[in-house]
């Protein structure tokens, strides 16, 4: 073995003795394929990438149009929703169709009352019209529509606006001109009506309502109920006066104006001294009411309301109160504003009123005959003393009275024979 060392013959790098190249392997594994391979590889993952980022970018794309539809719809309700909003204050489009709106007791704050507008179909979106009043009310210290809203009736209409409505309601007449209206003693809420009417105070069907529904707080007739047997709930309590109203007016105001008076004129002295007598004030009433209707002036009435209350006190010889000025209510003041749609006729309440000498009803009728005076009221709790039973007149006006039947005839026919007993 020579000691010349030769690369060649290391073993290490053999020489290809066909082509010559001297190309180093750490192994003899073939790589070309598996270069192939990872090539393929590569591509494909490249081809995954792209198409990952084209599925977000187009992912990207829809969540941003479906955005944009939900901020446009969202925008397009709220539009909306401003539109009725507005509306609802101002009545733009609103139609004028009138709508009556009821109520019989006072309603104290204006979001029960937005309630009652929304609950008639006058406003759509009641709790941001409660939030504009409230708002209106906290920066506007002199705001009209504040309340309390009076009972009664009320003709609205969406053309109106929430404000005009509110104030409405409240009893505020369209105008500031006033009427002054004179109502005699002894005239009845039919008479009553018919006054306001023509003045152009208030409507009929609205008085109507209130009379026979409204409650009012005065003491006289915060109890007072509407009864089947009574035409008018309100009959003997609309104290006859002078009184300045305005054109326009609600009727549950202009009928608060009587009461408010009447309240004023019965003092704690007249209530204590029905007590004393046995009396109810409602009582008292009715017979002043009587007595109003059956006097010829102020002179007769404490002769006339010994007369009632002896023979209130004498049912058993005297059941009736033997007058017609009753049964003349019924007839003359009642009939004439019945209608077909009336509840009762004529006939159905003389069964209740008539108190004629030959009539059924026991004692007093079931309410007032018309509304009295302050005269006739004070007769009624302070009668002559007298042992009368019977009166009558002659047709000049004179009174004359009878302790007992045959007195009562004799009279009769020195004075006036003419009448028929």
């Amino acid at each position: 073995m020579s000691d010349t060392y030769n690369p060649n013959e290391s073993g290490i790098n053999p020489v290809d003795s066909a082509t010559g190249s001297k190309d180093i392997y750490f192994s003899n594994e073939d790589f070309s394929k598996k270069i192939k391979e990872e090539k393929k590889a590569g591509s494909t993952t490249a081809t995954i990438s792209k198409n990952n980022t084209r599925k977000k970018k187009s992912s990207g794309v829809t969540s941003t149009y479906l955005f944009f539809i939900i901020v446009i719809a969202v925008s397009m309700l709220i539009s909306v929703y401003a539109i009725f909003c507005l509306n609802d204050i101002f009545g733009i489009t609103k139609t004028k169709s009138t709508i009556t709106v009821s109520y019989d007791d006072e309603i104290t704050s204006p979001s029960e009352a937005i309630d009652l507008l929304a609950d008639n179909k006058l406003i759509t979106c009641k709790n941001f019209c409660k939030l504009f009043i409230k708002l209106e009310s906290t920066f506007l210290r002199d705001s009209m529509v504040s309340g309390p809203y009076e009972a009664g009736v009320y003709y609205l209409n969406g053309k109106m606006g929430l404000e005009n409505m509110l104030v409405t309601m409240q009893g505020v007449a369209d105008t500031s001109e006033t009427v002054p209206i004179m109502f005699p003693e002894g005239c009845t809420v039919a008479d009553v009506i018919n006054k306001l009417v023509d003045n152009d105070v208030c409507d009929r069907s609205s008085l109507l309502k209130v009379i026979s529904s409204t409650s009012y707080s005065y003491s006289l007739v915060s109890n007072l109920q509407a009864k089947e047997e009574v035409p008018y709930r309100l009959e003997g309590y609309l104290f006859p006066d002078t009184y300045d109203f305005y054109i326009g007016q609600s009727a549950s105001s202009a009928i608060e104006t009587f009461l408010k008076n009447t309240e004023a004129k019965i003092t704690e002295e007249h209530r204590k001294r029905a007590e004393e007598l046995g009396y109810t004030m409602d009582e008292i009433i009715t017979i002043a009411s009587i007595i109003q209707a059956e006097a010829g002036s102020s002179d007769q009435m404490k002769e006339i309301a010994a007369v009632i209350e002896n023979r209130l006190k004498d049912q058993t010889n005297n059941p009736s109160l033997g007058c017609q000025s009753t049964s003349d209510y019924i007839s003359n003041k009642v009939a004439p504003s019945l209608s077909s749609t009336s509840a009762h006729t004529a006939e159905y309440y003389l069964k209740y009123y008539s108190t004629n000498s030959d009539s059924k009803v026991v004692g007093l009728p079931e309410g007032p005959i018309c509304n009295p005076g302050l005269d006739a009221i004070e007769a009624a709790l302070y009668p002559a003393d007298t042992d009368n039973y019977y009166f009558f007149h002659d047709l000049k006006g004179n009174l004359y009275t009878a302790k007992n039947i045959s007195e009562f005839k004799s009279k009769i026919k020195t004075y006036a024979p003419y009448l028929d007993y």
